[in-house]
């Protein structure tokens, strides 16, 4: 996400859509580490609704996170009628990392990935 905002020019469209996945797939991550199916969707409140579900702490961040879903398609063909902002992108990818960083904390730590050296 980050290299994608850090081009010049920056890569919008292609970051947006990935802030969206990286919500998504942290989310159904979580439902996957507690054996929980999950339908083939991007719609993140239906995910993250499963998710709070397992943990109502997560509701009010699924509720917000929710509006990351559109970033889904939005761009998915050309000639797309929206054009998103630099500040808009980064304020996405904050709201990203923060469900990635909520999933994370209420998972065992031995499956957390390495830090960075």
């Amino acid at each position: 996400m980050d290299i994608l905002l850090a081009a010049d020019p920056p890569d919008l469209e292609g970051a947006l859509f990935n802030i969206q996945q990286a919500a998504e797939k942290g989310l159904k991550g979580f439902l996957t580490w507690h054996d929980i199916p999950f339908r083939k969707t991007h719609h993140l409140a239906e995910v993250g609704g499963q998710c709070a579900e397992i943990d109502r702490t997560l509701a009010p961040l699924v509720e917000r996170a929710d509006e990351l879903t559109k970033y889904a398609w939005t761009f998915r063909y050309p000639g797309s009628p929206y054009e998103a902002t630099l500040d808009e992108a980064r304020a996405a990818a904050a709201l990203a990392r923060e469900v990635f960083e909520a999933v994370l904390n209420r998972l065992p730590p031995e499956v957390h990935p390495p830090s960075a050296p």
